[in-house]
């Protein structure tokens, strides 16, 4: 693709228009410099959309009740965003779930963009090219961005990083989940929504994350996250949840914003500085070389921080000796 062509891509995707959106994550997903230069472009343009990140153990609704709140949004005449990260297919290595499986409802709505990615093993719930995409949908104009994770555990909570909003979402029987990972993404959440609050055992595990809360009982001036009971299916209790969204986002206002944005930019920060001393590493020392490294590593003839050391000293002389006259 050539640069006129970029910037075409570009502005198409500023105008909203679908295809571009699609074809831009694309070629984010593919990791091709195409793809980094789109985001460059983009990037003046983003920081307006809420991205509200729901995740939760699979099975237990997260789908249907983003399906559900998209319609809310929808009527509102708000412009929303889906990335569903879904687990890697075996055989082709995309997402297990594609669009046309999910949220059928939306099909035709030039307000609603969905777009499903696949982890490819990443941890933490996330595809590597989440946050890109994000800024593609925040720069095509849409209002909400909603990232559906899949189900996650306790060291997983990438969403913290990821969102403006994190919702956790649990059902009823889901009990000794709830007990597993209270200590991971429980502690992410600024709004729980226990969804099939018609089954039995709902009370009760509204009452779990009641006690969970109150031992780290928030002060007036601190967000104590809520407990919103839904039926995703029926539709009851979305408003609830829409509300509680709403009510976060007031209080959020532009400073815990700015500082969860931050936080963010940080990370991502250092993941790009690693993929980019990564691929300088790749150009000055050889597979062969790289190779005889850990094989040394496996057979523990070196430890993995002389290991480092080694390929760093070598990068830095490779360095000074271009810089030499």
């Amino acid at each position: 693709m050539d640069a006129e062509s970029e910037r075409a891509l570009a502005a198409r995707v500023l105008g909203g228009e679908p295809r571009a959106v699609s074809r831009a994550i694309s070629l984010i997903e593919e990791g091709v410099p195409e793809g980094a230069r789109l985001v460059s472009a983009l990037f003046s343009h983003t920081g307006r959309a809420w991205v509200v990140g729901v995740t939760g153990p699979p099975g237990v609704g997260k789908s249907t009740l983003v399906d559900r709140v998209t319609k809310v949004f929808r009527s509102g005449g708000r412009r929303v965003g889906i990335v569903a990260v879904d687990p890697t297919s075996p055989f082709s290595g995309g997402a297990v779930l594609g669009d046309r499986v999910r949220m059928q409802t939306h099909a035709g709505d030039d307000g609603v963009f969905i777009r499903s990615m696949a982890t490819r093993g990443r941890l933490g719930g996330l595809a590597q090219a989440t946050r890109e995409a994000t800024l593609v949908l925040d720069a095509a104009g849409h209002d909400v961005v909603f990232l559906e994770t899949v189900g996650v555990g306790q060291a997983e909570v990438d969403i913290t990083y990821a969102a403006d909003i994190a919702v956790v979402m649990v059902a009823p029987g889901f009990g000794d989940d709830v007990q597993a990972i209270k200590a991971g993404i429980l502690e992410i959440a600024d709004v729980f929504v226990v969804n099939k609050a018609d089954h039995s055992g709902a009370e009760g595990t509204v009452a779990q994350l009641e006690a969970m809360l109150s031992l780290d009982e928030p002060s007036q001036e601190h967000w104590r996250p809520p407990i919103v009971k839904t039926q995703a299916t029926t539709g009851d209790g979305v408003n609830d949840f829409v509300g509680a969204l709403d009510r976060f986002r007031e209080y959020a206002g532009d400073d815990l914003r700015y500082q969860r944005r931050y936080r963010l930019e940080v990370s991502e920060l250092r993941r790009l500085l690693g993929e980019a001393f990564w691929r300088h590493v790749e150009q000055l020392v050889s597979p062969s070389e790289l190779d005889k490294v850990t094989a040394q590593l496996a057979r523990r003839e070196l430890d993995p921080y002389t290991a480092v050391d080694t390929i760093m000293n070598r990068v830095l002389a490779e360095r000074d000796a271009d810089r030499k006259p």
